[in-house]
């Protein structure tokens, strides 16, 4: 026997508050899940009602064919008999609403970018509203698909989806000779200091020519590399003109030493146009075979006459 219990007594009834508040919500639920029904019941007749014409014309040959030209115009086999158009009726801005939220969605395919295609588009890709939704919130919270990959990896990406938009992703490579420090950040292993090296050795080069002399830059090494090769391209940087700059800047490139730049200007001074190339300073044992070598995946302005 419990300490608080009289003996002789039984426990208070319920009181009669709480079992009316108890069916007062039993039936709130009720009638919660019978609206539900009807809902969707109504939106089920409405889309069930779509494609079915609701008026069925049939006129005489000639009279069709003045309505809808030479499509009426039939084998003479056919001549004798009427034509049946078939039209739907206008339908209520509500019926139409409900078709366009509920009904079959029309599917396209169409080249996209998933870091900048708007929800709409989205949604027109097969997405539905909420999903299309989800992957804007990933890419406002600074998520970004790299690959075509990254966005299979969406948890609302199904494998099926991303089979049939795979061909029509499209993400575009990032020009190394144009991109600045904060572009170049999005790029996997690349960290403010890499970032502003490539700028800098950018400068250096005069552009770069081909994306391995990223692997020219300090402890940028191929690993490095190989996570970013497919993410870049390196749009044709204007001619490095090393017939004509100035001693003190061609000492500046990171192919030139500064007794080569020195030898450089004796030679082209010296030697005719035909002779000013790149072979015929190394034959000269101007360049070290380093220094040709990085000079050779330069792009070089030849010797004007």
């Amino acid at each position: 026997m419990d300490k608080g219990t009289t003996p002789g007594r039984s426990r208070s009834p319920l009181s009669a508050s709480f079992i009316t508040g108890a069916i007062a919500l039993v039936f709130l639920v009720i009638g919660y899940q019978v609206a539900l029904f009807v809902h969707k019941a109504a939106a089920t007749a409405l889309l069930a009602k779509r494609d079915k014409p609701d008026t069925v014309f049939v006129v005489d040959r000639t009279l069709a064919e003045e309505l809808i030209g030479n499509a009426a115009k039939p084998e003479e086999a056919e001549a004798a008999k009427p034509v049946i158009i078939r039209r739907s009726a206008a339908h209520s801005t509500d019926a139409v609403k409900v078709r366009e939220k509920l009904g079959p969605r029309k599917v396209e395919s169409f080249r996209f970018n998933p870091n900048t295609v708007s929800i709409e588009d989205l949604q027109r890709l097969g997405f539905s509203e909420k999903q299309a939704a989800s992957i804007d919130r990933y890419r406002q919270k600074g998520g970004r698909f790299r690959r075509a990959s990254d966005f299979a990896k969406s948890y609302v990406v199904a494998d099926s989806v991303y089979e049939r938009l795979k061909p029509f992703i499209d993400i575009p490579l990032l020009d190394i000779n144009k991109a600045d420090s904060t572009a170049l950040l999005d790029l996997p292993g690349i960290g403010p200091y890499f970032a502003g090296k490539i700028v800098q050795y950018r400068k250096r080069l005069g552009g770069y020519s081909c994306s391995e002399q990223l692997m020219e830059i300090y402890h940028f090494d191929k690993e490095k590399y190989d996570g970013l090769k497919d993410l870049v391209k390196c749009s044709p940087p204007v001619p490095y003109d090393i017939w004509n700059i100035p001693e003190d800047s061609l000492s500046q490139h990171p192919h030139i030493s500064r007794q080569e730049a020195h030898s450089i200007v004796l030679f082209r001074q010296h030697h005719t146009a035909a002779e000013c190339t790149l072979e015929g300073m190394k034959k000269a044992g101007i360049l070290s075979e380093e220094h040709y070598a990085g000079l050779s995946r330069c792009k070089l302005a030849s010797k004007q006459f």
